[in-house]
């Protein structure tokens, strides 16, 4: 069984799964401002022609909220309540994604980690996985950008 990202363009969906995700995104190649998702034309300085990049995994929580309705896309009743933020990436985005835990395991300004979702099983038996971010000292973190899963 393989797992294959909800869309194509958005992260990467590494073939090991104890190696994190990284998010896709675009770096002006005049200013050096970052992006996600990627884009062609820079919203700061508006030079055509931006380089892709990989971008995470790890960034800070900037803010967040807790949503009490099912989760969009999640055809099964199961999900009553999750977290949605916007966490501060270190090469300069700010990307909002869902979040794994509970309404008391979230704090502004604590590190946090992309890790994956899966939605559904497809007709090919694939997972179908969207990205999230969870707390780093909720045990899925990297020891180090880039390493494996512990």
């Amino acid at each position: 069984m393989s797992r294959v990202p909800i869309e194509a363009g958005y992260f990467t969906v590494p073939d090991d799964p104890t190696v994190a995700p990284r998010l896709l995104g675009s770096r002006c190649a005049s200013c050096g401002e970052a992006f996600f998702p990627r884009r062609q034309v820079c919203a700061r300085c508006l030079h055509d022609g931006c380089d892709d990049v990989e971008l995470g995994p790890r960034g800070r929580l900037w803010t967040w909220t807790y949503v009490h309705v099912p989760l969009f896309a999640k055809k099964d009743a199961k999900v009553a309540a999750y977290g949605v933020g916007q966490v501060d990436l270190p090469e300069g985005p700010r990307v909002q994604a869902l979040l794994l835990g509970g309404p008391d395991d979230f704090q502004i300004g604590m590190e946090m980690i992309l890790d994956f979702e899966t939605l559904r099983t497809d007709e090919d038996g694939n997972d179908v996985v969207i990205i999230r971010f969870s707390p780093l000292e909720a045990g899925a973190a990297l020891a180090e950008e880039g390493e494996e899963r512990p």
